[in-house]
This record gives structure tokens, C-alpha cells and sequence, in this order.
């Protein structure tokens, strides 16, 4: 009997563990990369895209991003990888601040595909697929953590405070401390 109810609810609490935020769980979504609207007339498709962003730029009545594109996982999140799927330019209405939406940040956006603008990208003129967004979700920034040991390079539990002091723990006394 145990058995089959560890069958039951193994899945819910695995489902549990891989959750989208609400905004961006919310319809369907064609399965199309930026890289591949660049090409094909997408118009009017509804997507969810998410990536990193690489400018922010607020107008009168709206803001718009440059995102250089990543895959998402299964959280809708962006993935921190080196593959992109080529940049998109969002604009969302309302002011969104360049101070917190700043270069490097992830986000997601969901939105219906408006067409193709044309920006010089260094020297290069890029074809960046247009989004009207309708969500535009920030995520949280990432802490690093380390498993080994503190933040701080100097203090950890097997050296003490000691580890920069060329007196050691016997502060300034010569010789041994243990004599």
C-alpha cells in the first residue's frame, strides 16, 4: 500500500519542484526562436522569449529592450549558457528604469511578434525580430554560492581570522606558541 502511494505522490512533488511564475505561465506559445524569426514572417505570433539584457532604452509612452536571446528552462527562466538563439528587441508600455533593468539582467517576455526592425549592431545591420510585449518579467539575481567555504577568502573555520596575520595566532610573541 505504501508503495503505491509513493507512486502517487512522486510526481506531484517532483512537478511541484518545476514551477513557472504565474505571468508567464499564462497561454499558449508558438515554438519559435528569434533566430528563426529573423527569417520567416512570424507576424502576430505569440511568444515567450527570454534572454539577457544588452540595452535598455525608455521613450515617451514605452520602453524597449535588446535582449540577446537563450534558451529557457523549465521554469520559462533563461538559461546561463553560451548558446544564444540571436537578439530581439521588446517594447513593453510604461517607463521601466535602465537602473534596474540594467545590462546583464535576465528576463522573460511574452508578447505577439510585430515584425523585423533593422539596427546597426557595431557594423553590422541586424534584423531583429520586434515584440509588442505584454509581460515583462525580471528575475531575481543569482547569489554565488560556495559549498566549500566563506564568501570571504581570508576567514573560513579551519584558518580562523588568523590566515592574513604574519604574527599568527601567538600575535607577535617569536617563536613557537605551544612553548
Amino acid at each position: 500500500m505504501n508503495r503505491w502511494i509513493f507512486l502517487f505522490l512522486l510526481p506531484i512533488a517532483v512537478a511541484g519542484c518545476a514551477t513557472v511564475p504565474k505571468p508567464l505561465a499564462v497561454g499558449s506559445f508558438a515554438e519559435v526562436t528569434p533566430s528563426a524569426a529573423q527569417n520567416d514572417n512570424f507576424v502576430g505570433q505569440r511568444v515567450r522569449w527570454g534572454g539577457s539584457i544588452a540595452n535598455t532604452e525608455p521613450g515617451k509612452n514605452e520602453t524597449c529592450f535588446e535582449i540577446v536571446s537563450h534558451p529557457l528552462d523549465s521554469n520559462a527562466r533563461p538559461l546561463e549558457t553560451d548558446m544564444t538563439w540571436g537578439r530581439f528587441i521588446a517594447c513593453a508600455p510604461d517607463f521601466y528604469d535602465p537602473e534596474v533593468y540594467a545590462k546583464g539582467r535576465e528576463v522573460t517576455i511574452i508578447g505577439n511578434i510585430q515584425g523585423i526592425t533593422v539596427r546597426k549592431l557595431g557594423e553590422y545591420e541586424y534584423h531583429y525580430p520586434q515584440i509588442n510585449a505584454e509581460t515583462v518579467y525580471l528575475w531575481p539575481k543569482l547569489i554565488p554560492y560556495s559549498y566549500y567555504g566563506s564568501q570571504y577568502p581570508y576567514y573560513n573555520s579551519y584558518y580562523g581570522p588568523y590566515w592574513y596575520n604574519p604574527w599568527g595566532p601567538w600575535r607577535g610573541r617569536f617563536g613557537s606558541p605551544y612553548w
